[in-house]
């Protein structure tokens, strides 16, 4: 895929959505002091390079009541299994994360729970009886402190 070389009008379109998703385009368009069209038309092209994804609501899962959260890593017996776990892992909706990390452990898993009894039965019940899981290893989350999207990476213009 190509790359998009962002400019100053991307860079403040992106600030005030990540800010606000919700924000209308004409608002928008307004005050960057631009058309509505012109922020349509780059919001496209964000889109249409994978730079913007869908919006979405983010959810308080405290707030919904899960009670636990946990960071938990896993350990394959083979490398060749860390697709079909990873197809296994994706069907656990407590699970709202999975990543490929480097190390003993090949992937690192975000679960929510209702509660440190049903974290537990995830962990034993739903992960380790994943055919590759070799064996895990959780770090309970007290809190988020805090959570943000990356920084834009200013290249030089030059």
């Amino acid at each position: 895929m190509a790359s998009y070389k962002l400019d100053a009008f991307d860079e403040r379109i992106i600030k005030e959505l990540t800010e606000d998703a919700r924000m209308p385009m004409i608002q928008l368009a307004n005050k960057l002091k631009v058309s509505n069209t012109f922020v349509h038309q780059r919001l496209r092209k964000l889109k249409e390079f994978g730079i913007l994804q869908n919006a979405t609501y983010k959810l308080d899962a405290y707030a919904l009541g899960y009670e636990s959260s946990a960071y938990t890593q896993i350990m394959l017996t083979n490398s060749k299994f860390h697709r079909k776990v990873e197809e296994q892992l994706a069907k656990i909706p407590e699970i709202v994360e999975c990543v490929n990390i480097s190390g003993r452990y090949a992937l690192l898993v975000k679960i929510y729970a209702e509660n440190n009894r049903a974290l537990r039965d995830v962990i034993y019940e739903k992960i380790q009886p994943i055919e590759g899981v070799e064996g895990t290893n959780t770090t309970i989350s007290f809190e988020t402190a805090f959570r943000r999207n990356v920084p834009l990476l200013i290249k030089d213009q030059a």
